[in-house]
């Protein structure tokens, strides 16, 4: 409660929180196209390449001012998009090898870049680095006012081009027939995720950018099959791990913002993949667990049956019939009993009137289903 208070507080820590907040939500709305479109490592791609955009913009003006800095980073993460793209288009290579090369391609030469500055730069190059990791402590007034104008952008697009963001995103081949710009469309998209890595870089910083832009897609998935429900719960749960790691960031000293937002969100998608209702490994347990019971029961019912019409429903016959010890068959037409399936007579067991209604009925079942 008290981290809660200082949060309406706090400038710095308000500031933090809005603009890990408008990442998370630009990030998980954005990342939710690209998850679907499979190009979860484009994401990645666009921020590493910002690393040389920005020292490259460093070199030219000699400014370290953030909007020039994250404006040369955006244009040198869009012109890889559009080579990484261009490449797809017109080679056989695999997207996943494509992105992977230029991923660590823009990355190399931003760590060069970023090594040359360091030592041969007259100028005064300390800070750049922190574009690496992040630093949202840093983060002004003006900077969240900024972002918050980049996410209105960004959020305005996607509301206007929704229809045709789903339709590229789930069957492109049906899209260009009906004579949509696919590929306009597509250069749009990815535009847009560049304006959410612009966003990031000064928060989370190039390594952990990816994850803001696929782990809140990832675990919004598990929750919804409806893409609106998952670009909206994503653009939520990105908000919120925002938020959860600058207050986990200002509950002590030297914990870094950036890294605890990502392990927000992190855990997030954990608690997805494990209990999330529709996909949630937990709950899928659970009913693969109940659809064995259920088949068991009616291989059960099938062989008692079989047996009770040779007049030999018995543990022993049950036991011999079905390959199990005579105690597990002694205890599964008690079992039986109990349903009130069968009824013991001389000698063994016969069925009741409503057993032999449902051992018909699930003969027929899969009579049908055959």
């Amino acid at each position: 409660m008290e981290l809660l208070s200082q949060l309406f507080i706090d400038y710095t820590l308000r500031n933090v929180a809005l603009g890990s907040a408008l990442l998370g939500l630009i990030g998980g709305v954005l990342g939710a196209f690209a998850l679907l479109r499979q190009q979860s490592l484009l994401g990645d791609v666009l921020a590493h390449a910002a690393l040389p955009g920005i020292c490259l913009a460093f070199l030219l003006t000699g400014s370290k001012t953030p909007s020039l800095l994250l404006l040369g980073g955006g244009l040198a993460g869009w012109v890889a998009a559009l080579g990484v793209l261009a490449v797809l288009r017109h080679t056989r290579l695999p997207q996943d090898a494509a992105l992977g090369v230029a991923l660590s391609s823009f990355f190399g030469l931003g760590i060069a870049l970023l090594t040359f500055i360091q030592h041969n730069h007259q100028g005064n190059p300390a800070g750049l680095d922190r574009f690496i990791f992040g630093q949202a402590a840093s983060l002004l007034g003006s900077d969240v006012l900024g972002f918050a104008l980049l996410g209105g952008v960004v959020l305005a697009l996607v509301g206007l081009f929704y229809k045709e963001f789903k339709l590229i995103s789930f069957d492109p081949d049906y899209a260009t027939s009906l004579g949509l710009p696919t590929r306009g469309l597509g250069i749009l998209l990815t535009s847009l995720i560049v304006l959410a890595v612009m966003v990031g870089l000064q928060t989370v910083g190039v390594v952990l950018m990816a994850a803001m832009l696929i782990a809140p897609a990832a675990a919004a998935r598990q929750w919804t099959n409806r893409l609106g429900r998952m670009v909206a719960l994503s653009g939520l749960l990105g908000a919120l791990a925002g938020v959860a790691g600058a207050l986990l960031s200002a509950s002590r000293e030297n914990l870094p913002t950036g890294p605890l937002v990502v392990l927000s969100i992190t855990a997030v998608v954990v608690f997805s993949l494990f209990f999330a209702p529709l996909r949630g490994l937990f709950w899928q347990g659970l009913r693969n667990q109940q659809n064995r019971r259920r088949t068991e029961l009616e291989r059960l019912l099938l062989d008692a049956h079989l047996l009770a019409n040779h007049g030999r429903l018995n543990p022993e016959e049950l036991a011999l019939h079905r390959g199990e010890p005579l105690p597990k068959a002694r205890r599964h037409l008690d079992f039986l009993k109990a349903q009130g399936w069968v009824e013991p007579k001389e000698g063994g067991f016969q069925f009741t009137e409503p057993g032999l209604q449902k051992a018909l009925a699930l003969k027929e079942t899969l009579r049908l289903r055959s």
